[in-house]
């Protein structure tokens, strides 16, 4: 060693020296520092996680606002839809009642009219029965027998002659309803009569209708099903002029 220019003595201090230098910086300042940046990258580690989580957490919570926002979309649409719907039966419900109201109130006035017609026309039948019995007198210059005149106007309005509907002596008819047509109101006797013969041609259980119609001046139409029996002066009046062309 001495050859080397080494002195034991002083390399074994400065060994020993290096040693607890060695054991100082491990213990003092090595361990510490090792400690400290373990800490830091649990720290740091730590943090990660922690973002991680949150960004779990806040992707879960946009889901969750997402699915809260699009239920509470369609619970919104489905009360709007319930809410147009009900207004719109309400609305035509309302429609419908004033619908109604104003077919009855029409209805009534037309049935208030049809009586007040038939009421004129019944009036007007007696009148023209007086003034057709007046002008045969005056035509042919003395009395005549008035039961026979007021007979003869009878059969001319009614279509009855003897109890009998003249329209209905040749007729074939068949069918489950029938309308009667005449130019003035018919009397209940007539009725009765018209209605009787009528069910004996159709059956008895079909129904029969009256209806008046100035236009045909005089006897009666009967209309059963398709088929219709014209026996009003109307008609003839229109024959005998389409006979006369």
């Amino acid at each position: 060693m001495e050859q080397l220019g080494l002195n034991l003595g002083y390399l074994l201090i400065q060994v020993f020296n290096f040693l607890i230098i060695l054991v100082v910086l491990r213990a003092w300042v090595y361990r510490p520092v090792l400690n400290l940046l373990e800490q830091r990258r649990e720290t740091i580690a730590q943090g990660l996680e922690d973002a991680r989580v949150a960004a779990e957490a806040r992707a879960n919570a946009e889901e969750e606002a997402q699915e809260i926002i699009s239920a509470a979309q369609t619970e919104a649409n489905q009360k709007v839809r319930e809410a147009t719907e009900r207004a719109e039966r309400a609305a035509g419900e309302v429609r419908a009642e004033a619908e109604d109201e104003i077919a009855q109130a029409r209805e009534a006035a037309l049935a208030e009219a049809r009586e007040e017609r038939e009421r004129i026309l019944g009036d007007l039948r007696g009148q023209v029965a007086s003034l057709a019995m007046a002008a045969a007198q005056r035509i042919i210059g003395e009395a005549l027998d008035e039961q026979r005149q007021h007979t003869l106007i009878q059969e001319f309005f009614s279509g009855i002659r003897d109890e009998r509907v003249i329209v209905l002596d040749e007729a074939h008819i068949s069918g489950r309803s029938a309308v009667v047509t005449s130019a003035v109101p018919l009397t209940e006797d007539e009725k009765d009569t018209v209605r009787e013969e009528v069910l004996a041609k159709i059956g008895s259980q079909a129904t029969v209708t009256f209806r008046v119609d100035p236009a045909i001046l005089g006897g009666l139409v009967i209309r059963v099903g398709d088929k219709v029996i014209d026996g009003s002066v109307a008609g003839k009046v229109e024959a005998l002029r389409e006979a006369m062309v």
